[in-house]
């Protein structure tokens, strides 16, 4: 607009001075020239005043816009020399810049602390959008799908989840607007149980539904547990006091008086009472070990005398179903435990062992130092073996893998349970390997007590039925 304004003055300078150089003094033509610059002044003046009001008018709108912004009203932004609108404009939009700076913190602050909190959650969490696309899973929730891709965000759930469980719940959820729970098992490699609670997400594009999904396999696992103790126990308990009333009830009725039959039934009440008194005592032991309550004493035990006692106490069990004991190399190696409870873990293996045999089969018990320098108890069966499967739930309380010989040849389900405790409250651990239809192999492997060991030798000893 200057650089116009100039050009105009200049040519009409120079065409006064063209038209009226010879017709006009010198006086004339300047002042000419002077009424053209004064006239150029004055314009020149109007349009700086009226674009100068312009501008203005527009900084202070601008600066009313920048008063209306969180921060641009307020008082301890930078305080500058000037104090013309740009100034004031200047010093809204720097109060503007501290508060946006200071939202923005705010913002990665509260999304780190979110994204940790969710990260760092065992229940899995899902949101999407209406389409069902996936807005945002944590980690919990893209373990539990068993899901193997790099980016999950933005996918429909479909890619994620092949189970129409999660599906429908979430568009019933959609189409609704309510929240749900159901409880639905993932069609995955390892399949788990999932409790999932469902509500609207009201989102910027529309509804979208989050999920949250919590995992209780292992309180399903529990209660069928619970309800396994319940029937075994109560089979358990039923079978023998059944015998035991209908005995004493025989006896009650003139059997009593029989002398042929008399004896033979109060053997037989006995027997069904000893059974109680077994299942009562184990259930007592595994509270016990459970509870923490029975704390190992400080007492150094002999393998070799623990083996032994053993042995003599499980010989006539194994003369009456045909199983050879044998008693291989056995070392005179010591432990730091509470006798007892290593007694009753061997025991319980040993009359698993005997039980779950074949007639005419054999169980060998050896005791020697292993390559880690732990002490090695093995004992070894030739009987009906465990399958692959079951192998792992072997130790948990009341399993059983065949429910109709365990409860022929009797028990309750504890007798391993009972074996890992005591292992495990002295330090060590108990392995497995097994054939099914071809035997059994347990091994206890507990830490060596620190005394001098003393001499071994090899010896086999047979009892034979």
């Amino acid at each position: 607009m200057a650089l116009a304004l100039l050009a105009a003055t200049l040519l009409a300078v120079d065409y006064t001075l063209t038209r009226s150089a010879g017709d006009l003094g010198a006086g004339q033509v300047r002042e000419r020239i002077l009424a053209i610059s004064a006239g150029s002044f004055l314009l020149a003046f109007l349009i700086a005043f009226f674009v100068s009001r312009s501008l203005s008018l527009r900084v202070r709108r601008l600066k009313k816009l920048a008063e209306s912004i969180p921060g641009g009203a307020a008082k301890d932004r930078p305080s500058e020399e000037s104090r013309d609108e740009m100034g004031s404009l200047e010093r809204s939009l720097g109060g503007v810049a501290i508060e946006v700076q200071k939202l923005l913190d705010n913002v990665r602050y509260e999304s780190a602390r979110r994204a940790a909190i969710l990260s760092s959650m065992t229940e899995g969490v899902l949101a999407v959008d209406q389409e069902l696309r996936v807005t945002f899973c944590n980690s919990a929730f893209l373990r539990a799908v068993e899901f193997r891709g790099t980016r999950s965000e933005g996918r429909f759930l479909l890619e994620l989840v092949r189970d129409t469980g999660l599906h429908e719940l979430l568009r019933r959820v959609l189409a609704t607007g309510n929240e749900e729970k159901q409880r639905f098992r993932l069609s995955t490699l390892n399949a788990r149980t999932f409790e999932v609670h469902a509500t609207p997400l009201e989102m910027p594009t529309g509804r979208g539904a989050i999920a949250i999904l919590h995992d209780v396999t292992d309180l399903e696992r529990l209660e069928q547990v619970r309800k396994d103790f319940v029937a075994n126990v109560s089979h358990e308990l039923r079978t023998p006091l059944s015998g035991i009333i209908g005995y004493a009830d025989t006896l009650l009725e003139g059997a009593l008086h029989d002398e042929s039959h008399n004896q033979q039934f109060v053997e037989i009440i006995r027997s069904n009472a000893v059974r109680l008194a077994n299942i009562s005592e184990d259930l007592l032991i595994l509270s016990e070990l459970e509870s923490g309550q029975d704390s190992p004493e400080p007492e150094c035990i002999s393998i070799r005398g623990v083996l032994e006692s053993v042995l003599e106490t499980v010989a006539s069990e194994a003369r009456k179903r045909d199983v050879k004991l044998i008693r291989e190399r056995v070392e005179d190696l010591h432990v730091n435990g509470k006798r007892l409870r290593l007694e009753q873990a061997v025991l319980n293996l040993l009359a698993n062992a005997i039980k779950f045999n074949r007639p005419g089969g054999e169980v060998r018990v050896r005791a020697e130092l292993s390559d880690t320098g732990r002490v090695a108890i093995t004992i070894a069966d030739t009987g009906v073996g465990i399958p692959s499967e079951d192998v792992p739930r072997i130790f948990e309380r009341f399993y059983r893998v065949d429910k109709a010989r365990s409860r022929q040849v009797g028990g309750t389900g504890l007798g391993l349970s009972i074996v890992k405790h005591v292992v495990e409250r002295m330090h060590g651990a108990v392995t497995v390997d097994s054939v099914l239809g071809r035997g059994s192999r347990f091994t206890l492997l507990l830490p060596a007590a620190l005394i001098p060991a003393g001499s071994s030798e090899e010896q086999t000893v047979t009892r034979n039925s």
